[in-house]
């Protein structure tokens, strides 16, 4: 006698698999089994009482506050408490509702499709990427500065040379040989403090070795920028992404991204580099990044960008403390909600270094650590510096996981 524990519906149905049921049995029960704790905040009292009362005829329940209860308080949240079955049920009965109960069981419904989602297809104009579940991809970091925080920046000056170019082909080869399925160009530091650079200075810098890149690697290469300017110019020269810091809060690179058809990553950031550490606050950091990303992809789609092209970031270490960032991690399956791939960037970052009292070079153990944890909790890419023991960590996680 065992008790089994699963995370998701393949993990369910390979059971059910195993033990030899009909397919058709599979379907039917496989449902029952996916229990899920949904949070709805600040509804009305009367939609909160509705709500208890349909899911206890459904076998399965909602708490609200006690003040709801007796009628004293006029908005509550709510925690239904049921499984993927009777929330089917309860969205067929909701739609049919007044007092804004249509409303929220359409969007429950899309919720809870969206939370199921585990493979996706993301096309560049090159390229094919198969997001799979349980094996992510990773993601190269190339830093074309002389400032980056990890200290691995290319460049360690302003005026750049061919023989610059050429140590970046080289890295970046050796990086594609390592297993790394994106390469990540970078020309401006984003490290708390930072200041920006100039379209200019951003240009000169990435450009020259996008073009050399472009010839030889035969993978993706995303271009990590929030300039319109820069990101025109690396599509037309052989980028394939577009990674904006910003989360697209520009409209003329909605502009940009939606033209050439190609993916980018929103990502969220409270403020700027530049001030974005001193002292970030959240009233819940996880609802309210899944609130801005769900608001950024809403903007981008009305933009005229496909939604099959949005990835999603949480920003780990922008605008965020230690405890933020931690929290983000243990909770990073939430953001399944919004139905898009996750890209996560824990690699050197601060809040390891507080944990182990280590320098960005002395990281690494601790950034696979947190690599290992957020694949587990859902990300579908990793951003890393150390491409060969990240993968060969994911090679073991995978083994298992599969």
């Amino acid at each position: 006698m065992r008790v089994l524990q699963y995370k998701d519906s393949a993990d369910l149905i390979r059971f059910m698999r195993e033990a030899k049921v009909d397919p058709y049995g599979i379907k039917i029960m496989y449902p029952k089994g996916m229990e899920y704790c949904l949070r709805l905040e600040r509804i009305s009292n009367i939609c909160a009482n509705i709500l208890k009362q349909e899911m206890l005829s459904l076998g399965a329940d909602a708490a609200v506050s006690r003040d709801t209860l007796t009628g004293k308080a006029k908005t509550t949240d709510c925690l239904l408490l049921g499984n993927l079955s009777q929330y089917k049920l309860l969205c067929e009965k909701l739609v049919k509702q007044p007092f804004g109960l249509n409303r929220l069981g359409s969007n429950l419904a899309k919720l809870l499709d969206n939370y199921q989602k585990n493979d996706f297809l993301i096309n560049t104009p090159k390229y094919k990427l198969r997001l799979k579940q349980n094996r992510p991809l990773v993601m190269g970091i190339v830093n074309l500065t002389p400032d980056s925080f990890s200290g691995d920046g290319i460049y360690q000056g302003t005026r750049h040379k061919a023989q610059d170019t050429s140590r970046v082909v080289d890295f970046v080869e050796e990086l594609v040989g390592q297993g790394a399925d994106i390469i990540d160009l970078g020309a401006e530091s984003s490290r708390p403090g930072a200041r920006p650079i100039s379209v200019r200075e951003e240009s000169a810098r990435v450009l020259p070795v996008l073009k050399s890149l472009a010839k030889k690697i035969k993978v993706p290469i995303s271009i990590d920028t929030y300039k319109p300017e820069v990101a025109k110019q690396a599509l037309a020269s052989g980028a394939s992404i577009i990674n904006d810091i910003t989360g697209l809060s520009n409209p003329r690179m909605i502009r940009v991204v939606a033209s050439a058809g190609c993916p980018v990553v929103i990502m969220h950031m409270q403020g700027r580099p530049r001030n974005m550490q001193k002292n970030p606050r959240y009233h819940s950091v996880v609802g309210e990044i899944i609130e801005f990303l769900r608001f950024r992809i809403q903007s981008a789609q009305a933009g005229g960008v496909a939604e099959d092209k949005i990835i999603i970031d949480p920003g780990i270490g922008f605008g965020k403390t230690l405890e933020h960032n931690l929290e983000i991690l243990k909770n990073l399956r939430e953001f399944k909600v919004l139905g898009r791939p996750i890209l996560i960037g824990t690699s050197r970052k601060n809040f390891i270094g507080k944990i182990l009292n280590r320098l960005p070079q002395g990281r690494i153990n601790g950034t696979i650590a947190s690599c290992l944890i957020a694949a587990q909790n859902g990300a579908n890419i990793l951003r890393v510096h150390d491409v060969a023991q990240t993968k060969e960590a994911l090679k073991i996680y995978s083994a298992v996981e599969n």
